[in-house]
């Protein structure tokens, strides 16, 4: 017989859980928003100043060499189906306070740059409306593109889903017309490497890609609202590399093809699209950049947004952060704090000073996934975590090439980097004591 205790915890409504809807090409999506943005359209000529029309090939080499870092991460991500992408496996593999780390460096870099990137929307608007770019109406734009991601995110994840596949397609179809019509211009010859290899600037350049390759860690963070994310998390981390690579492959020999010397202009794509499409050519750049810019910010506060949540859920942030909306099932109160920040460092300028972060941060998140490939093998491991559903080919040595890989962003990074990723590291190490003795006086 049924006490009225019982029954009152029958009766009572469980607490609700996030949506379990993504596929594995909605992941995808969210992967290549983020890794293509504005850059593309002035990568080219950046990396060929450095190697002149070794360019193709030094895009292709290090999309390539992202392919290995991303392998490891899409073994770690086959063994969970929680939100917060590497935090669970750094968390798993090396303790509490590395997954609060990783993910707090993984959510730091994600609100300056999406920082960055909404006040680069404004200035982009601005060289058509240049009242846009300045005083009250930048400020405008930025909290109107802001408050409109933000209510799509808030409204639900198959929404928001549906906005980052739109953008996705939207900043990608600019650039396979371009690709498609410069091909029968373009002349092939000058895609050929001439001359010797410039050693002394390659590394240079290929640092300088390996950041412009960036933002695919961010790919697993839904996990927990991805329908079958064992299996789908890792097809989407290889996926999200080939689209990249062969975008932006493509796009730099067409560029290299088309210019006579594509390193001497600062907008190569807008530049060759005008040559041989005319006006349409350099309005349809302009519009894909816009698209990109928006659709990056689009990116940046879902996984900023799931960091946070991840966090909670883990009991490293407190549970408020971890609520979740009982009718559009999004958690709603790590969207808006994560808006609040970033609308906060956008209209201030902040974001500026926190540009140099990123470089140690992307470190940080990279180095745990890859070390926590090789940690998560051992066999003391395996009552703690489920058995990989991928598995990288070749034992330890994709895992070790992909630490190295990731090493050469130390390498290059400047004192400047190295000091302010430091001290972001310090301040979360400072968050981690607060917020976890808050957790646990809430709890007592």
């Amino acid at each position: 017989m049924d006490t009225p205790a019982a029954s009152a915890a029958a009766a009572a409504p469980a607490t609700p859980a996030l949506r379990r809807t993504l596929g594995k090409w909605d992941l995808t999506a969210i992967g290549v928003n983020q890794v293509i943005g504005a850059a593309i359209f002035l990568l080219p000529a950046d990396v060929a100043r450095l190697v002149g029309n070794w360019a193709p090939l030094m895009f292709l080499g290090v999309g390539l060499a992202s392919l290995f870092v991303a392998l490891c991460f899409a073994e770690v991500g086959s063994r969970f189906d929680t939100t917060g992408g590497p935090i669970g496996p750094a968390r798993a593999a090396f303790g509490r306070f590395v997954g609060f780390e990783v993910g707090w460096m993984m959510w730091f870099s994600r609100v300056s740059s999406g920082a960055s990137v909404i006040n680069g929307l404004a200035v982009a608007l601005g060289y058509y409306w240049p009242v846009l770019s300045t005083g009250a109406p930048r400020s405008a734009i930025i909290l109107a593109v802001l408050a409109g991601l933000t209510w799509a995110n808030l409204r639900g994840i198959k929404q928001t889903s549906w906005l980052v596949n739109f953008f996705t397609i939207g900043k990608l179809l600019p650039l396979a017309v371009f690709i498609a019509v410069g091909v029968f211009f373009a002349d092939l010859s000058r895609v050929v490497p001439s001359g010797p290899a410039p050693l002394a600037s390659m590394g240079t350049a290929a640092l300088l890609l390996i950041f412009a390759y960036g933002g695919y860690e961010v790919t697993g963070i839904p996990a927990g609202e991805a329908a079958n994310p064992k299996k789908d998390v890792p097809f989407a981390f290889v996926a999200v590399i080939l689209i990249v690579s062969a975008v932006m492959t493509l796009t730099a020999a067409v560029a290299t093809g088309l210019l006579p010397d594509v390193g001497a202009t600062r907008t190569p794509i807008a530049d060759a699209s005008a040559l041989i499409m005319g006006a349409f050519g350099a309005l349809l750049v302009s519009v894909g950049s816009a698209v990109s810019m928006t659709g990056n910010n689009m990116g940046q506060l879902l996984s900023g947004s799931r960091t946070v949540f991840a966090l909670a859920e883990n009991g490293d942030l407190p549970p408020v952060f971890a609520r979740v909306h009982p009718t559009y099932r999004t958690p709603h109160v790590a969207i808006w704090f994560t808006s609040i920040v970033l609308v906060a460092l956008a209209l201030t300028g902040s974001f500026v000073f926190l540009a140099a972060v990123s470089a140690v941060a992307r470190l940080v998140v990279y180095l745990s996934a890859c070390g926590a490939t090789m940690r998560l093998r051992r066999a003391d491991m395996a009552t703690r975590v489920a058995p990989a559903q991928f598995t990288v080919p070749l034992g330890p040595v994709i895992p070790i090439v992909a630490i190295l890989i990731s090493s050469t962003i130390l390498a290059g990074a400047t004192s400047q980097q190295l000091l302010a990723g430091v001290a972001a590291l310090a301040v979360g190490g400072v968050l981690f004591a607060v917020a976890t003795m808050g957790v646990a006086k809430s709890a007592a």
